[in-house]
């Protein structure tokens, strides 16, 4: 009766010396992917992006610093740092660089034919731009997810003439160095006609160009603001929404939380869905997909939000 306790307790502290060792030998090495992430806007704007990417990857099973491991880069709206920040990714390796934004996709292209590329966040044609062939069959190391930014603006200006029924002149602020938002000018003018609108160009070409921006604004009188997307404009966000507020100018925009935080109205995609679908494409190219047979994704559901304690106006 008193044996087999004897006998169970040796075998449990062999086994414990034992077990532990057999474990380690078997342990399979799980490799660490290195995902690049790069902007040209601010870690401060990007921050929800970032962990909307982050979720759809622990979403799909991965765990930061145990399999994956995500690299950030920040141009903070000087887009002519995208190039070294994306030499910078390429050189470590990493395994898949995500390009946020037209201007990050197209220095990721210049930078490698190599690394897989997966761009989301771009409001350019992504075939006009030479990132792609088409969107069915990308062709090379570029796919992702696009969000139709220019072919909106038609539908910002109809928006805001709806909430501003006086809407005559609209100053348009958008970003010259930007191929997407080159692309929103000219779809503005177009479809400005047609509206009884005039357009009033604003660009901004550096970071310090806003708050002179709007002090030469005020003199020209437009009736309401467009702003155009992109890493630089959201970088600057808060400033642009505070300073439409005391201009009183009524003001339409691509991204929600400029409603939230005193805007007038948005009308885009819902855009944090595109950076979880972003991890998507990543899991498929790390598990063997080549990007230039991923179809580029264009968004099919678009969000309307209206502050109506707006301080414009």
């Amino acid at each position: 009766m008193t044996r087999c306790p004897l006998v169970l307790l040796v075998t449990l502290a062999l086994g414990g010396l034992v077990m532990p060792l057999a474990t380690a030998a078997q342990q399979p090495v799980t490799k660490v992917h290195r995902i690049g992430y790069v902007t040209g806007a601010s870690a401060a704007a990007e921050s929800s992006r970032v962990e909307a990417l982050r979720q759809g990857l622990r979403d799909l099973g991965y765990r930061e610093g145990q399999t994956i491991s995500l690299v950030c880069r920040w141009a903070d709206g000087q887009s002519e740092q995208l190039p070294a920040l994306v030499a910078d990714l390429v050189d470590l390796p990493v395994d898949v660089l995500v390009a946020r934004g037209l201007q990050a996709a197209q220095a990721a292209k210049r930078a490698t034919t190599a690394t897989p590329i997966v761009m989301v966040g771009g409001g350019g044609d992504p075939i006009a731009t030479g990132l792609v062939a088409s969107l069915a069959r990308p062709g090379e190391n570029v796919t992702g997810l696009i969000d139709l930014g220019a072919e909106l603006s038609g539908k910002w200006l109809e928006l805001l003439k709806e909430f501003v029924p006086q809407l005559s002149r609209v100053a348009v602020l958008w970003d010259g160095a930007n191929a997407g938002n080159v692309q929103e000018w000219r779809k503005v003018q177009a479809a400005a006609g047609p509206l009884g609108l005039t357009v009033q160009s604003w660009e901004v070409r550096g970071t310090d160009d806003i708050a002179r921006l709007f002090a030469a604004m005020g003199q020209e009188r437009p009736d309401g603001l467009f702003v155009a997307g992109g890493p630089l404009m959201s970088t600057y966000r808060k400033q642009i929404v505070d300073l439409a507020a005391q201009s009183g100018l009524p003001s339409v925009y691509l991204w929600k939380n400029a409603v939230e935080e005193g805007g007038l109205l948005s009308y885009g995609r819902q855009f944090l869905d595109d950076y979880r679908r972003a991890a998507i494409y990543v899991d498929k190219i790390l598990k063997g997909m080549k990007p230039a047979d991923l179809p580029v994704e264009q968004p099919t559901t678009f969000e309307l939000v209206i502050n109506r304690a707006s301080r414009e106006g």
